[in-house]
């Protein structure tokens, strides 16, 4: 467990704090624990999404001559596609990038909207959406159709997020700048789906390379994260119409901050049912079925954590339900 430390003294770079290396040790499966660690050093390739609003595969594929861009499919996400050949920069000069038929995102992050399915002529709901690209995402599956009210606190974040999606051509969203902890209140059963990409921690994007990424990490960051994290939970429950879809997301391993929300959330709401993740890869494992001494209930284990690759950072999602009551 000592590799990342070593590899810090010996070539100089900063280490990922030991704590930090002693959770995710408990955390991941022991067969992928190498990989996990050297993920932390490796330069992940540059993914991208097609934007359906604007383009298709065919377009996109068109645009992008074969003499500098290599293009490999993603298998789970037929809209994606990685770039083997070919850098950010150059991808950046053409005309399907300034055009806006294309987003650049990291793969990991198009698995919530994978698991929403939002369709045309829906009301959903991005209750902490700055900048925008999983609303975007979301404007291209319901292809304009609907209504997406993108959310953020930031009024900073919210600017950068509007010149995004109008980059996109996205045209079924309103915009709020509000705290995501009261719009659930104003906002009761309106959304047929909800998306909580929740602020977290962000240890799956710690990388050697950018000390910045994990200078501030501390387990007590953690703890102080949970109360909020719970409260625009329920706010998001709130919203959410009976019968509807919440996904809630996070880019971090710690369990306080994933499974221990869906634990809290299972004891809170009588309505709720977690429902099995369809995203399949080879980096991916189930809901933890317990951390320190706490089990959590079953249904937990239907979570999905993404396992950094080197590919793809650490990340999790949920598909939760809001089961409607036989009284209503």
């Amino acid at each position: 467990m000592q590799f990342l430390s070593l590899y810090g003294i010996f070539s100089g770079m900063p280490t990922l704090p030991e704590p930090f290396l002693e959770r995710l040790q408990k955390i991941l499966p022991a067969a992928f624990l190498e990989t996990a660690l050297q993920s932390f050093q490796t330069a992940r390739p540059v993914t991208f999404r097609v934007n359906r609003i604007k383009g298709s595969i065919q377009t996109v594929c068109k645009a992008l001559p074969a003499q500098t861009f290599e293009l490999r499919p993603v298998p789970w996400y037929d809209q994606a596609f990685i770039l083997t050949r070919g850098t950010l920069r150059e991808l950046q000069n053409t005309a399907a990038y300034r055009e806006g038929l294309i987003y650049v995102q990291e793969l990991s992050s198009m698995v919530p909207v994978l698991l929403l399915a939002p369709q045309a002529g829906e009301a959903v709901l991005d209750l902490t959406a700055a900048p925008g690209s999983k609303t975007g995402q979301i404007a291209g599956c319901m292809q304009n159709q609907g209504r997406i009210v993108a959310n953020d606190v930031s009024r900073a974040r919210f600017f950068k997020m509007k010149a995004n999606l109008e980059a996109l051509g996205v045209r079924n969203v309103d915009y709020s700048v509000a705290k995501g902890e009261n719009l659930g209140r104003k906002r009761a059963g309106e959304f047929d789906r909800v998306l909580l990409d929740a602020p977290c921690g962000g240890e799956g994007r710690f990388h050697l390379s950018d000390p910045e990424s994990f200078a501030g990490w501390k387990t007590a960051k953690i703890k102080s994260l949970v109360p909020r994290q719970k409260m625009l939970f329920y706010s998001a429950w709130q919203a959410l119409k009976p019968g509807g879809t919440l996904v809630y997301s996070t880019c971090t391993f710690a369990p306080e901050e994933n499974e221990g929300i869906l634990e809290w959330a299972l004891e809170k709401f009588s309505d709720l049912e977690i429902l099995p993740a369809e995203v399949t890869f080879a980096n991916r494992m189930d809901g933890l079925a317990a951390w320190g001494k706490k089990t959590f209930h079953p249904a937990v284990q239907k979570s999905l954590r993404i396992l950094p690759d080197g590919l793809m950072e650490g990340f999790f999602a949920a598909k939760i339900k809001k089961v409607v009551s036989l009284e209503s």
